[in-house]
């Protein structure tokens, strides 16, 4: 049993191994592509070829489309190299429920991936971005995808050279983009929308920040003309609209690996790339899963509702996403992330069942979180966080790590933390000082940053943008040692970039100071903190 166009034409061998296959025409989805474009996708990692990729697939099967995505990897070749063209862009699709069941099911919906850096993806990608029958291009790039300036507020090397370059050979997602649309600028003008999907607060708005931003460059310089700049920036035209994603996609199981394997499906082993990227020809998830999506597409778009995605007005994904990202999920994992590091836990689910960790994650969300939450009326705040702590987090057969939970915690925290915070302060019934969890979450993830765990052993830290200058602020700071740390949070928790505001501003960077002197007081003392404010 091949995942290919060839290996699942022998149906029968697939449906007894209780794998669900395509329903549609596979070669005449990639024709219709090729001829008739309408949608390119940025980011072929995990959640887009279980999501997003399966969204379309459900169109395709029911007729509704006839194209699939162009799917398009501008940080790491070897995921087309390796993972897609092997197996025909084709992605078993293994959702994990929490009764210990395994879902499977062959995602076709993907026409082709197409690496951005080489020459001949680059030109491909420009005959699509001309043809008018293009409607959208998204995007999962993660949020640290669309920065083009570092934390001193300075652009990167890579911003800065795309943009003294010109719309040549773009490097960064955003030059990307800005230079495709220029291209389609320049062949006609069709209207289209650009639609991040990633999981960030305000993404539509950051990503139209990322593009215009080059795309200003690059007229000050006389490399594009100020109609390309005025048609970009005119949204009957471009639309950028925002969205709220939500479906927890670990990295690649061993379990299911051998599961799938055992069923006689091959070549189904996991692969680490060269720069990190976990992924396998397989894609394991949890089930549930949320996508709701500003309806602002001037070149029409296919009936995504038709597929489960709520299409409604900015302001109701404004506060839905921020009802997830900020209060009934994303602060939760990112608390049992840095903690569960700090108390050797492997997995989430297991984290979920200590009293102390279960604890800090009620009261983040449901006392602290969900005063400042404003329903967005196609989904309850409660109901969601209900789902999340009693369903989602606990199913043992997610295979989730909070060491990947972890990674980029800088680049989340403003967010995540910070939004509740401003709730809070700009409330005049309610002082940030009151709270309890969130700072203690904050103070937690300081003390994650010093690489030592609670046994007072030396802990892996996961990648973060941030962690050389983090870590070399809290350097001197000992386990055992609380006076050392004195002086050495200052900069840290004033850093209105990472919490959103200062701390010292809204009252609270003295709390935070005060559990992270308790959490560095010697070995054990993580959990006895915890048992302290939390038992």
């Amino acid at each position: 049993m091949q995942l290919n166009y060839r290996g699942i034409q022998d149906t029968a061998v697939w449906e007894s191994a209780g794998v669900k296959l395509p329903k549609h025409d596979w070669k005449a989805m990639c024709a219709e592509t090729e001829q008739n474009p309408v949608w390119v996708h940025f980011g072929a990692g995990n959640i887009f070829r279980i999501f997003v990729a399966g969204l379309q697939q459900r169109l395709l099967d029911k007729g509704l489309q006839k194209s699939g995505i162009v799917a398009v990897e501008t940080f790491d070749n070897e995921v087309v190299e390796k993972i897609y063209v092997p197996h025909d862009s084709m992605t078993l699709a293994v959702s994990l429920l929490a009764d210990g069941g395994i879902d499977k099911s062959v995602v076709a919906s993907i026409a082709k991936g197409v690496v951005v850096g080489g020459a001949d993806g680059w030109n491909e990608l420009k005959e699509i971005f001309k043809k008018p029958s293009l409607q959208m291009l998204s995007f999962t790039i993660t949020e640290k995808g669309y920065a083009l300036r570092d934390m001193k507020g300075e652009l990167t090397p890579v911003a800065k050279g795309d943009i003294e370059a010109g719309p040549f050979h773009p490097r960064h997602a955003m030059g990307v983009v800005a230079a495709l649309l220029l291209e389609r600028f320049n062949n006609g003008k069709t209207p289209i929308a650009v639609v991040s999907m990633d999981n960030c607060s305000h993404n539509g708005e950051k990503l139209r920040a990322g593009v215009t931003e080059i795309a200003h460059a690059w007229q000050k310089q006389g490399f594009v003309s100020a109609a390309f700049v005025n048609w970009l920036e005119d949204e009957t035209q471009v639309s950028f609209p925002w969205s709220m994603i939500d479906k927890i996609t670990p990295r690649p199981a061993e379990a299911v690996e051998k599961q799938l394997t055992a069923l006689g499906i091959e070549d189904m082993a996991p692969i680490v790339t060269a720069k990190h990227t976990y992924i396998a020809p397989f894609v394991n998830a949890e089930a549930p899963q949320y996508l709701v999506i500003e309806d602002r597409f001037p070149n029409g778009r296919p009936p995504l509702e038709a597929a489960g995605v709520y299409m409604t007005d900015r302001e109701t994904v404004n506060k839905t996403e921020r009802m997830k990202v900020t209060t009934c999920l994303n602060p939760l994992h990112t608390a049992l992330a840095v903690y569960g590091c700090l108390l050797g836990f492997e997995k989430i689910c297991d984290e979920v069942r200590d009293p102390e960790l279960k604890k800090l994650i009620e009261r983040i969300g449901y006392d602290e979180g969900l005063p400042v939450v404003t329903d967005p009326g196609i989904l309850s705040p409660r109901a969601f966080i209900d789902e999340v702590v009693t369903q989602r987090l606990p199913n043992p057969f997610m295979p989730d790590t909070p060491q990947r939970i972890a990674t980029d915690t800088s680049q989340k925290i403003p967010i995540r933390f910070g939004e509740t915070i401003k709730s809070y302060a700009a409330d005049p019934e309610r002082d940030p000082a009151a709270l309890t969890a969130i700072p203690l979450a904050i103070a937690g993830w300081l003390r994650y940053l010093l690489g030592v765990d609670d046994k007072g052993a030396e802990m892996a830290v996961s990648p973060d943008p941030m962690l050389g200058t983090l870590q070399e602020a809290l350097s001197g700071v000992r386990l055992g040692d609380p006076a050392s740390a004195e002086g050495r949070l200052d900069a840290i928790l004033a850093n209105a970039n990472l919490f959103g505001c200062d701390l010292n501003a809204v009252g609270l960077a003295d709390k935070v100071r005060g559990y992270f002197a308790e959490l560095i007081a010697g070995p054990g003392a993580v959990r006895a903190t915890l048992k302290k404010y939390l038992g």
